[in-house]
């Protein structure tokens, strides 16, 4: 891909700028940024499904997909605007206004079950243990349009979802949707376009762009100066939460990408793991600072 730069991304959240472990947002001036610099996740995890193929083997079935198991509850704020949210209360499980016999917004089903469900315009977000999410447009006809190995296609929902379990994702983003007819024309008006006229990184950034019209989800969309003014907030309990820092909305769907390919298991194994550390470092620096503190306690 001509200028292509290899690709930077952290080994592990200590390399990650942080707010305040709380989830309290520190003003304490500019921190640097983590950049996903021409990383296209969608890629790998299609690059890991063509080598079962090449053995001469099927797709591993699929265990039971439990969302509030795998998938990691977490806000996205810009500013102090909450601009993506994805929780599993009580009340995001409940079934939506006359769906009847169906589960919450966050409720995955069957390809063939979506297909009775979706309406043009809708966003699709395929999910399953271990694998980045797919985010699809439905376009009507039983068809959507998605960015798949570095190209914009249209394909039949069933094709799109490789045998993964899906869900309606037009709630999770908080933005003004344009009008069905409008995201269907910008997915249609995309189809055919790959490699290097592509302005999206994965499959989420594209169908979002579809259904918002915001460039903050194209790559290069916005500026990385100055303090960063996106958080991801990620819930580690009821009461827990840890903060990341973004200086844009198009790096933080990098990260959360990641999360949901690792799994919430692991990403509370590193974070704390990551605040263990700095406890135990601020512990340190205190007794530098204090050398009779713990003579005078003892």
């Amino acid at each position: 891909m001509g200028n292509q730069v290899e690709k930077l991304t952290h080994l592990n959240y200590k390399e990650v700028p942080t707010a305040d472990p709380t989830g309290m947002d520190r003003d304490e001036g500019p921190r640097i940024g983590v950049s996903y610099i021409f990383s296209n996740d969608d890629d790998e995890l299609e690059q890991q499904q063509d080598s079962v193929h090449d053995l001469g083997g099927e797709h591993p079935a699929l265990q039971p997909y439990d969302p509030q198991l795998h998938e990691v509850e977490c806000s996205v704020y810009y500013r102090d605007e909450c601009i993506y949210q994805k929780s599993f209360s009580e009340e995001d499980m409940l079934p939506e206004e006359g769906d009847e016999g169906g589960g919450g917004h966050l409720s995955t089903y069957t390809p063939e079950n979506l297909l009775n469900r979706c309406k043009p315009g809708d966003l699709v977000e395929f999910v399953c243990q271990a694998q980045y999410p797919h985010w699809v447009v439905y376009v009507g006809d039983f068809q959507v349009v998605h960015l798949h190995r570095l190209e914009v296609v249209n394909s039949f929902l069933t094709d799109a979802s490789q045998g993964r379990r899906g869900r309606i994702a037009n709630q999770l983003y908080r933005y003004k949707p344009l009008s069905p007819a409008t995201v269907v024309r910008n997915a249609l008006e995309q189809v055919g376009c790959k490699d290097r006229d592509l302005s999206w990184r994965n499959s989420e950034c594209f169908a979002a762009w579809c259904r918002y019209g915001k460039r903050e989800f194209k790559i290069g969309g916005e500026l990385r100066i100055g303090k960063q003014p996106y958080r991801l907030q990620i819930r580690l309990g009821d009461k827990r939460s840890h903060t990341l820092e973004f200086q844009s909305l198009e790096d933080l769907i990098m990260e959360k990408r990641r999360n949901d390919q690792i799994g919430r298991a692991a990403v509370i194994q590193e974070l704390s793991s990551h605040l263990q550390a700095a406890e135990e470092e601020e512990e340190e620096e205190e007794e530098d600072h204090h050398p009779g503190a713990r003579t005078a306690v003892e």
